[in-house]
């Protein structure tokens, strides 16, 4: 049996938020000596008992904790959960023996959890996983409040400056993510005009080909092969095996590799190419000016 199964009444999707941070205002604060029993016998005997109180001991931790996230405008549900997943990891590798409370080591699990949670949600696009993108991203609206810049969406260059001294980082990713924070993800069923009910992906511009464009596409390849067949016609036999290999394959023959076939020289396989395509190419012409006569006849 797993920590998150200990507890599965305590976290029921069915319980109302309100009802929950009521409820887990019942579950007592543990004291130093009661918290490392239980610890101890968690980590040495697997007892699911000692860690669901060390569990729903520390729940309002993890609302309180949550709560600080909630101007990042997700529901404040799945903020607590994303935080509860951070405690029972947070408990699973608590060593009671270090000294140290419970409380002290989970907090640091939790906030890590809250922060991978913020960021994914924030947007499909990853913000970035360097340490200085995270760290502005989680403290440039605590210091535009301290420098009472916190409605400014854009930023002028004095402000950039005193943002970038107060973190230790540079303009230039004060400014990217400044940007990405402002410019947060919206839907492409987003109404553009509640008026018309337009929406944004209606405004996109379709740049695939459209069926005139690719029927006459279509149209064209057919015609270029049936003059390419026509053409053939007038060469013999090893010289369309010599066209056929060096033009009409996906990895074409070498010279010298035909010539090893008709045991002639790779100059001398050169010569028939060349007079080959000469060949086909005024073949093709002539064919191509006679249908032209025929269609412009028919027009007649």
């Amino acid at each position: 049996m797993t920590i998150k199964a200990s507890v599965s009444l305590v976290l029921s999707p069915d319980i109302g938020l309100a009802k929950y941070l009521h409820e887990i205002r019942n579950f007592p604060v543990l004291l130093q000596e009661k918290e490392y029993m239980l610890a101890k016998r968690w980590r040495e005997h697997g007892d699911i008992n000692a860690a669901h109180q060390l569990v729903t001991s520390h729940l309002r931790l993890v609302a309180k904790m949550a709560l600080k996230f909630r101007h990042y405008g997700l529901p404040l549900a799945d903020l607590i959960s994303e935080g509860n997943l951070g405690l029972m990891q947070a408990i699973k590798k608590f060593d009671p023996d270090k000294g140290f409370r419970l409380a002290t080591y989970a907090m640091w699990w939790i906030k890590a959890s809250l922060h991978e949670y913020v960021l994914k949600s924030w947007s499909i696009v990853r913000l970035g996983t360097i340490a200085t993108h995270k760290k502005l991203f989680f403290n440039l609206r605590r210091v535009k409040a301290k420098l009472h810049i916190i409605d400014s969406a854009e930023l002028n260059h004095e402000d950039v400056a005193r943002i970038a001294s107060e973190l230790n980082v540079s303009k230039d990713q004060v400014q990217l993510i400044n940007q990405r924070i402002n410019n947060h993800d919206s839907s492409l069923n987003a109404l553009v005009s509640n008026e018309y009910e337009i929406e944004r992906q209606d405004l996109l511009i379709d740049e695939s080909p459209n069926q005139e464009a690719i029927l006459s596409e279509c149209e064209q390849v057919k015609r270029s092969n049936e003059l390419l067949a026509e053409g053939f016609k007038v060469l013999d036999k090893r010289e369309r095996d010599i066209m056929t290999e060096r033009h009409l394959r996906d990895m074409p023959l070498t010279l010298e590799e035909l010539g090893n076939r008709y045991g002639i020289s790779r100059e001398r396989v050169r010569q028939i190419e060349s007079r080959a395509f000469a060949k086909l190419q005024t073949a093709v012409k002539a064919v191509a000016l006679s249908k032209l006569g025929s269609l412009e006849a028919s027009v007649v």
